[in-house]
């Protein structure tokens, strides 16, 4: 199963076992379960503190868990194979089972520990979804932790009957005592919030109390991180509040035009950001959604940023690098049958629809690029286009009209997504030049129709936007605000992606610094003379 190099890089990690580890399975004779054992003898052969038995009863097969030897009941299960983007959650519950502490903020785990149960999580996912392995090592971290926290890690490909009886539609579908818990990605923060009551008071006195900064960036994207940095390194006292650390990244898996990074996955890049705002001393405030911005000019003083949760920050200067997130069709159906058959992300959702036909809405890179990523592993696919001509890059137009399992519909306009007994069922769309209606029957429709700045929460602020929402920026990221700058997908800026990102928030904080200098307070200026 492990090729030689992974074998080797798992016999590394294993070498920070302190204790033994016990993985027990429940197997039968098909050949996922020969494919499980041969796995599961393979780990143990790399160390001695790793055992194994295949006397397991549990009631899916194949399945095994990973269980702390000292204590049993400290254990998770994996419910088919955790390979493709989850063989580092494997590696993880195999380091945490065994005594290894786990890289996570002391409070964090103090929360874990002190949750009341019983909580069974039962979380599905699939080995293309690069969503799915935050889920898993949150789970996994609750269940190895915390004897009443009980979790089982489920391969949807592997227990497809499962899927459909569940109505499981999308990935990341976690369920907490057997109902629906969430949907989508979530950082362990982020399931601490939905389930201890307590969290949202905690985490609002926490900010209330922070001192005011010099800098403060709204969003933990490209454009807030690299606006950062520059802050942080010319000295500045620096925060970063951010709904979700990473933005889109987090939902992006191939990034292959980042100049001098050949090949990246979005997750993986956040990561790597998330250790250049650590190592610059920036205080980095994930889960903190803003709701309202009151400017100094307003209040005579310093800005203040109203989050989500009560709390409030202040700062001198801000930087605002909200992004954008996916637009939304808006035709009757589509909230209804969110992650019952409408979803946005092909990568993660795609193999849940082995053998279906499906739609793709949107013809720009996006849509073309998801359209033949499907037709990988769907039936069929029909990708509607509003406008005569697709607008994405020849290179992927060539490949797209060399598919044989893929239709394309241009001068179409989706009106409605149909469906029957909880998921969709159909699209119908209208003939911009006959104005005929026709319906498609299908399982599923992937949403591909570009971006909506996040900036809805700045109403009233007197900040300038444009027609689309957009925060109106001139050359050098400076809004119509004295001492409050905006970078990124959420600005006028042409182009969104992400190396522009990076060098527009790189300006912003290079703008920021001019403005702060020029604007020392008197007792700083005396100090510098």
């Amino acid at each position: 199963m492990l090729e030689a190099s992974m074998k080797q890089q798992l016999q590394t990690y294993l070498g920070n076992l302190r204790e033994g580890v016990e993985l027990v399975a429940t197997l039968g004779e098909d050949e996922k379960s020969r494919q499980t054992r041969t796995l599961i003898e393979e780990i143990a052969e790399l160390h001695e503190l790793v055992t194994a038995r295949f006397d397991g009863a549990d009631e899916r097969v194949p399945s095994f868990a990973i269980q702390r030897g000292s204590d049993p009941a400290r254990s998770v299960r994996f419910a088919g194979l955790p390979m493709g983007h989850e063989f580092t959650s494997l590696v993880l519950a195999l380091l945490w089972a065994g005594g290894h502490p786990p890289k996570v903020e002391q409070d964090l785990l103090d929360q874990v520990r002190a949750l009341e149960g019983p909580l069974d999580f039962e979380m599905f996912f699939s080995l293309s979804c690069h969503n799915c392995p935050d889920v898993v090592q949150a789970l996994t971290l609750m269940a190895l932790e915390n004897t009443q926290i009980s979790a089982t890690l489920i391969e949807g490909g592997t227990f497809q009957d499962e899927v459909e009886r569940r109505d499981v539609l999308a990935v990341p579908a976690t369920f907490l005592n057997g109902e629906p818990f969430f949907n989508g990605k979530m950082s362990l923060e982020e399931v601490l919030a939905k389930v201890d009551n307590g969290a949202g008071d905690k985490a609002a006195a926490k900010l209330d109390a922070k001192e005011p900064f010099e800098v403060l960036i709204v969003g933990g994207g490209p454009a807030g991180v690299a606006a950062g940095i520059y802050t942080a390194r010319k000295g500045f006292c620096t925060g970063i509040a951010a709904e979700r650390f990473g933005g889109q990244l987090q939902d992006t898996l191939g990034i292959e035009n980042l100049p001098g990074t050949a090949y990246i996955e979005g997750p993986k890049l956040a990561d790597e950001l998330g250790r250049q705002v650590a190592d610059n001393a920036i205080d980095m405030m994930n889960l903190a959604a803003a709701s309202r911005l009151v400017p100094a000019e307003k209040l005579g003083g310093l800005h203040r940023l109203e989050l989500a949760n009560g709390a409030s920050l202040q700062a001198r200067s801000l930087i605002l690098a909200t992004g954008a997130r996916w637009r939304e069709l808006g035709v009757p159906g589509e909230a209804d049958y969110r992650n019952k058959g409408v979803a946005y992300c092909p990568h993660c959702d795609g193999p849940l629809f082995k053998g279906k036909r499906v739609a793709v809405v949107g013809g720009g890179n996006s849509g073309v690029e998801a359209t033949i990523d499907l037709a990988g592993i769907v039936e069929h696919v029909t990708l509607i286009e509003f406008d005569a001509n697709l607008r994405a890059d020849e290179v992927l137009q060539a490949k797209l009209r060399s598919l044989s399992n893929v239709d394309i519909l241009v001068n179409a306009q989706t009106s409605k997504i149909t469906g029957s007994n909880g998921r969709v069922d159909g699209l119908v769309y209208k003939d911009r030049e006959t104005g005929n209606e026709h319906r498609l029957q299908l399982a599923g429709v992937f949403v591909q129709i570009g971006l909506v700045p996040n900036t809805e929460w700045l109403d009233g602020s007197g900040l300038a936007l444009s027609k689309h929402g957009e925060i109106v920026i001139d050359d050098e990221g400076r809004t119509n605000l004295p001492g409050i700058l905006a970078a990124g997908d959420c600005t006028t800026v042409p182009y969104k992606q992400i190396v522009v990102a990076m060098g527009e928030g790189s300006k912003a904080g290079l703008s920021a610094f001019d403005f702060l200098i020029r604007n020392a307070p008197e007792e700083q200026v005396a100090q510098a003379a």
